[in-house]
């Protein structure tokens, strides 16, 4: 997909990926769909950028044919980011000391209206006043929050290498800390849904006295989220940028009883079983009564010390990039838990990916 949106196919493309997703897994429970906006979703956007002569454009490579497609405008893109798009090229074309060898253009924007542009190249920038000074004059001439010059091995932030985002979900705005070459949800418009069915499913089935375990949080999201429908959260994260993130969304969105380690999946299962690590020293693990645990994994899924830790628990909430995967997952799963809801989250609409859902209990 080369940024195009279609949204007289939107409901189409919806529907197929409904049955596809039942096909795979057909025993799935009260399936909710959310759906996408049919254009401007995408909080983040990255292009190459190609020169010719005189003009520099954006460009993408068609995945078929591999040939470089010209890109003015990304309708896929949020608003803010479609609109800037033109303007930055524009700008740059008549800077020469921002032009050279630049290499690349990412964007990462957020609902509440801010915008971070990610300028990278293929030269030293380190030390050079003059695109510092032409960098500092684009950001103020464009409105943008902040931009970062990146090159090989360096780094120049002008002023700050992240944004912060607004979720409005059951009526609370919940604040996240999204920073750039880390992982975040890319359509906001959906993370919002993502985020009020998940705490539905706490708040439905869960006794708000019990603890929750969350493995793979990133920078706070869900486990922020979800907090107040349990009496104490334990997230872990392996990614030492996104742990710092939750910390700073912790503190951001005002929550006392969570608590974010850098361990690994496989670790706080070997934790659980009684073995000891220097990175849970202040944290009584025997003190707190976990029933759920909540899993957002990558494509691949669970692994296999994974998928047996899970079962442990009363209530299973399980998010999945990839149905392939959760269908596998849901075969060992099963066997002690039954699904009671299910959802599908159409983050990447007019591709084949889609994002579900599975809230489990203990039969």
């Amino acid at each position: 997909m080369l940024c195009q949106v279609f949204p007289e196919s939107y409901e189409a493309q919806l529907t197929d990926k409904k049955n596809r997703l039942q096909v795979l897994i057909p025993h799935l429970q009260k399936l909710s769909i959310f759906e996408s906006t049919p254009a401007h979703y995408r909080a983040r956007a990255e292009f190459r950028v190609w020169h010719e002569g005189d003009e520099t454009f954006y460009i993408m490579f068609d995945s078929e044919t591999k040939e470089k497609v010209r890109v003015d405008r990304c309708p896929m893109a949020l608003e803010s980011i479609d609109a800037l798009m033109p303007k930055l090229m524009q700008a740059i074309e008549q800077m020469p000391v921002l032009r050279q060898k630049l290499f690349q253009v990412d964007f990462l924007a957020t609902l509440s209206g801010e915008m971070l542009v990610t300028l990278i190249y293929r030269r030293s920038i380190a030390e050079d006043e003059a695109w510092l000074s032409a960098a500092e004059a684009l950001k103020a001439d464009l409105g943008v929050t902040s931009i970062i010059g990146r090159a090989r091995k360096q780094k120049i932030l002008l002023d700050q290498g992240y944004v912060t985002e607004q979720l409005k979900v059951d009526d609370k705005t919940f604040i996240y800390q999204q920073v750039e070459n880390s992982f975040t949800q890319p359509n906001a418009g959906v993370a919002q849904k993502m985020l009020h069915w998940a705490r539905r499913m706490a708040k439905s089935y869960v006794d708000p006295q019990t603890d929750l375990i969350e493995l793979y949080c990133g920078n706070g999201n869900f486990s922020i989220a979800l907090s107040e429908h349990f009496n104490r959260v334990l997230a872990t994260e392996i990614s030492k940028t996104s742990v710092q993130s939750a910390q700073f969304n912790i503190a951001a969105n005002q929550v006392e009883n969570l608590v974010v380690v850098k361990m690994a999946a496989e670790e706080i299962s070997q934790a659980l079983q009684g073995q000891s690590f220097n990175r849970l020293a202040n944290v009584d693990l025997a003190s707190y009564d976990f029933k759920t645990i909540f899993v957002d994994p990558p494509r691949a899924g669970l692994d296999d010390l994974t998928r047996s830790m899970v079962v442990e628990f009363d209530y299973i909430i399980y998010i999945s990039c990839n149905p392939e995967t959760l269908a596998r997952d849901l075969v060992s799963i099963e066997k002690t838990h039954e699904i009671v809801e299910s959802a599908l989250f159409d983050q990447f609409p007019y591709t084949h990916h889609i994002e579900s859902g599975v809230f489990l209990r203990k039969r």
